[in-house]
């Protein structure tokens, strides 16, 4: 299992419509996720930054962002939810999310 963060800024103005569609995440969008070995997603809110964790899996990451990219509903949530958020990744980064570094972990045990 790799754990994955990810940052980006949410537009004030489109604040609660990001909230409205995120109380409610159409179930073809999880299945696609999870199908892709996605687990425990989570987004945070501090502002106006989304803060964005999960767990992956499976053995192609890549891969399985790419079949995620490829969904037709995935791809209509994005159309929705994407106009919400300003990409703070690095331009020509292939990325709208920024990917974060992981600099500290607790484990379950102690070592």
């Amino acid at each position: 299992m790799r754990r994955y963060g990810w940052v980006i800024r949410l537009r004030p103005h489109r604040r609660e419509t990001y909230l409205r569609l995120h109380a409610a995440v159409w179930p073809d969008v999880e299945r696609r996720l999870r199908e892709a070995n996605i687990r425990n997603y989570s987004i945070f809110l501090h502002r106006d930054l989304l803060f964005g964790y999960y767990e992956y899996v499976g053995e192609d990451h890549d891969a399985d962002q790419r079949r995620i990219a490829e969904d037709p509903q995935t791809r209509a949530w994005w159309k929705l939810t994407d106009p919400c958020q300003e990409s703070l990744a690095e331009p020509g980064s292939g990325h709208w999310w920024a990917p974060m570094d992981e600099v500290w972990h607790l484990t379950e045990e102690a070592s």
